[in-house]
């Protein structure tokens, strides 16, 4: 049977001469392109052409200059390393993927390479000067074929990505040379688990055109990966774990030219957003015998060398633009004209997998053919220049050893002639204590030094981006994120629902008491302290505990959190695992039942480091509960470690911890989670391991932060969320959340205020219908509801005892994250000053574990004794 694309729409004629002169004029002028413009010009021909490709030119040639490489096109020299060429896609153009059947044909008795096959490949690649180790395999083929999924689980091999990222260990310490991995799409924690084994990654975008994928007969359909919504979630993913990744184009497979164009501006939103495309394919289509589309025509090279124009024009002088040499026939100086900067990878040692066709030409010749149209041609790594220069967080720290001993430290290229030679993987060095280990002291004396960190312009990405992405955000349909006024009748049935069946509350329901004031949001908090006192009757419960944030060295770009820095910034901190139990075992003395121990995801932290901290703590104090490490440190121990999140939770409950906290939350709906950070772990991540550790019998509590970009109706998704959470955690026999914090954003020093995008913190009638609705909307599953004493102080916080909340949290000792991001209301509170916030609000006061049970008498002692309280002249520990 022969296939091609379905059919395209109705292709309008050509362009007209009026149109491709206007559109070549603002190419020439260096104007920006839109859609329709950029579809005209990739039809260029002729002349046309060629003054498209000199406007290209001279954008290419600025940006070679700007990067001190003027006249200078790069390659890297690697092998091509096909892990397995099973896959669980059908395209209809692939020679690269195949079947079980034909793979035993053909004498191969396995359906992945071997580790030995693995390394030999490399090994004599690593002997022809190569740097580069392409990893190119099918998407999860454990997934549709059960001899894919039978090897792996004779090997001990959880899935594909686990054999990907063994190899590319056994790469890095056996040879040297660096692995590219080309996997196909992955998640975040997919990306989180493998950047650690390699300086870059890659998937082609392809097209942007969905018919090709949803329509039988299209190139793509009946292939899960090449929905080009999910494709292009990898590409935004992968900038937010900060991994160098490449994509690119596939032309000639039915797509029209306008799709053609929404393709390449798609790849430039995400590189604009992230920073993180290192480089854009722009790659034509080559008919292939044995497959559905082999009679389809090959992409006209011509047609190859408009799109490499446009992509230059669209994608700018600081990106890079790479033509493949093999498949563009004797037309390598016509692609120089276009605009590329780049040839991609060659080898001299294995061909081309995918195109087995179309040999590699020799670098000899391919040098030759970049100095006949006048530049030199210089050898790269796999990572590009600006990456290696940039450092972290670009690059694991686990391989930069790999990556600076085959750099030009000046250039950022390959050191020529260099040979790479192997070099262990393994954690970083034994983590100890560094920079201002007193802030948890000073914070309340002399402050923060700075009110932002050195790379604000950087490690959060692109604020003009964002500032777009907001405004978009904004402007939504008043249905979907402004709800319309209410008559009174409808307020009346809400809160008469409230009353009765707070839970019942349906969405609509529960979106007009979200924007209740005055005398109707009265009633409701009168409603909610009613449904409280029913639920956990009057008494008011604190916990006497100790924040120790053993870290604020992060790279994860929260653009909300004033807390993270830079190793090298006047702030910076790191706890040794010694000070962290000494600061334990001060806190037992003082009386506490708990300490809450989390930090920043510091880049040399190993994996194992959360295990660490667990037992030095156990072993100082076994009695004392440890509730430690929030979903992204749980997400990232499991990374850097290999371990699946169970596993991961299963081995930090050994190791001590007791019970996780809910932070890391902020607000569990994507929309606003990509407008406070750049790189947190998604909402179904943050999911994942709650719920994980549910099942496993390691309770959590479960958090909001509201007041930054949000909308009511954010609100009543992220509490409909942890609703289902729990619900699934009492089917599955766990006991689940044991309370919900409310955590009202502190806005003074959070870079995303400071950048102009989120509003001041929220405001009085917010804190009140957050808490208020809390209280109603988990109700019966949710019983406890805390209030924040450090970002509302004593006066706000009685108030929300009020409305919904019975509970205050703990006397934390130190709080170091809320301080840092302007918070005024102190560090710490003592056991007398909670309870005067209790009776406050009229009510009387009692010390809880953290599940809320008991105190032991020996512990509420001590903790009478002192108050619960450091006292003021403690030393601050320096090992």
């Amino acid at each position: 049977m022969t296939s091609s694309s379905p059919p395209a729409p109705d292709r309008p004629a050509g362009p007209t001469a009026n149109a491709m002169r206007r559109a070549l004029r603002r190419a020439r002028d260096g104007v920006a392109l839109d859609i329709t413009e950029a579809t005209v010009l990739l039809q260029a021909r002729g002349d046309d052409l060629a003054e498209l490709c000199a406007a290209a030119a001279r954008v290419r040639d600025a940006g070679l200059r700007a990067a001190g490489r003027p006249g200078v096109i790069t390659y890297s020299r690697k092998v091509f390393i096909p892990l397995t060429r099973l896959c669980r896609d059908r395209c209809h153009y692939c020679t690269f993927a195949t079947v079980p059947g034909k793979l035993r044909r053909d004498g191969h008795d396995s359906p992945y390479l071997s580790p030995d096959q693995v390394l030999q490949i490399a090994r004599q690649g690593a002997a022809l000067g190569c740097k580069e180790a392409l990893f190119t395999l099918g998407d999860r083929p454990e997934d549709r074929w059960p001899q894919a999924r039978a090897w792996l689980d004779e090997q001990g091999y959880d899935d594909t990505l686990a054999y990907v990222r063994a190899m590319a260990v056994r790469v890095l310490e056996e040879t040297g040379l660096l692995p590219h991995l080309n996997p196909g799409v992955l998640s975040w924690s997919d990306l989180q688990r493998l950047k650690p084994v390699a300086p870059s990654m890659g998937m082609m975008l392809e097209t942007t055109a969905t018919r090709l994928w949803s329509e039988p007969g299209g190139p793509h359909h009946g292939s899960p990966d090449k929905e080009p919504a999910v494709r292009l979630r990898v590409l935004q993913d992968a900038g937010r774990c900060n991994v160098p990744f490449t994509t690119g184009v596939l032309l000639g497979i039915g797509e029209t030219p306008t799709e053609r164009a929404e393709s390449l501006f798609a790849i430039r939103r995400v590189a604009r957003e992230y920073h993180g495309i290192q480089e854009v394919i722009v790659q034509n289509f080559r008919a292939k015998p044995d497959t559905a589309m082999r009679a389809a025509p090959d992409a006209d090279l011509t047609e190859l060398a408009a799109a490499v124009a446009v992509a230059r024009l669209l994608l700018g002088p600081g990106a890079h633009v790479q033509a493949p040499p093999n498949l563009v026939g004797d037309q390598h100086a016509l692609m120089i004209r276009a605009g590329i900067d780049d040839w991609g990878g060659v080898s001299p040692l294995t061909p081309d997998h995918v195109n087995p066709e179309r040999p590699w030409p020799h670098l000899d010749d391919l040098a030759r053919i970049t100095a006949d149209s006048g530049f030199v041609l210089a050898e790269r790594l796999t990572v590009y220049p600006e990456y290696v220069r940039r450092g972290e967080p670009w690059l694991d720290p686990r391989i930069v050893p790999h990556v600076t001993a085959l750099a030009d430290p000046d250039t950022g290229l390959a050191v020529p002639g260099r040979v790479p030679t192997p070099l262990p993987w393994q954690e970083p060095d034994e983590y100890g204590s560094s920079g201002r280990t007193d802030l948890h002291v000073a914070i309340d004396t002399e402050g923060r030094t700075k009110d932002r960190r050195d790379d604000f312009d950087e490690v959060y990405g692109d604020w003009d981006a964002l500032r777009e992405q907001v405004a978009a955000g904004s402007r939504a349909p008043l249905g979907a994120g402004v709800v319309p006024q209410r008559l009174p009748a409808d307020v009346r049935a809400a809160l008469d629902t409230a009353s009765t069946d707070p839970a019942g509350l349906d969405d609509d329901e529960a979106l007009t008491l979200l924007h209740l004031d005055g005398p109707a949001l009265d009633a409701l908090c009168r409603i909610a302290d009613e449904v409280r006192r029913d639920a956990v009757g009057d008494t008011v419960t604190y916990c006497v505990t100790r924040n120790i944030n053993f870290t604020n060295v992060c790279y994860t770009g929260c653009r909300f959190c004033a807390f993270a820095q830079r190793r090298t910034d006047a702030d910076a901190y790191t706890l040794s695992v010694n000070q962290v139990a000494e600061r334990a075992a001060q806190a037992w003395e003082l009386g506490a039942t708990e300490v809450c121990v989390q930090g920043g995801i510091h880049p040399d932290l190993p994996g194992t480091a959360y295990f660490d901290l667990a037992r030095a703590i156990k072993e100082r104090v076994p009695g004392l509960h440890l509730h430690a490490f929030s979903p992204m440190e749980v997400a990232n121990g499991a990374a850097r470690t290999g371990l699946s999140v169970r596993q991961w939770l299963s081995e930090a409950r050994q190791a001590g911890v007791d019970s996780i906290p809910g932070t890391a939350a902020e607000i569990l709906d994507d929309e606003v989670r990509w407008v406070l950070t750049k790189g947190k772990l998604p909402a179904a991540t943050w999911i994942e391991v709650i719920s994980q550790a549910h099942r496993l019998g390691i309770r959590s509590s479960s958090t909001m932060m509201y007041g930054h970009v949000d909308q009511p109706r954010h609100w009543l998704a992220h509490l409909r969320v942890l609703a289902r959470v729990q619900d699934a955690a009492v089917e599955a026999g766990a006991a689940g959340f044991t309370e919900f914090v409310t955590l009202p954003f502190v806005h003074t020093n959070a870079p995303v205020y400071l950048a102009g995008l989120a509003r001041p913190g929220p405001t009085r009638r917010e804190n009140r219908v957050v808490t208020a609705m809390a209280r109603l909307l988990l109700h019966g599953r949710i019983p406890n509801i805390q209030t924040s004493w450090v970002k509302l102080g004593t006066e706000g916080a009685a108030e929300m005892l009020r409305c919904g909340a019975n509970d205050l949290g703990g006397t934390l000792m130190e709080e170091t994250i809320s301080r840092m991001a302007g918070s005024g209301y102190g560090s710490h509170r003592s056991v007398s000053e909670l309870e005067e916030i209790a009776a406050a609000a009229g009510r009387p006061a009692r010390q809880r574990t953290t599940t809320y049970g008991e105190v032991p008498a020996e512990r509420r002692a001590a903790a009478l004794a002192s108050d619960g309280r450091l006292p003021p002249l403690l030393p601050v520990l320096e090992s």
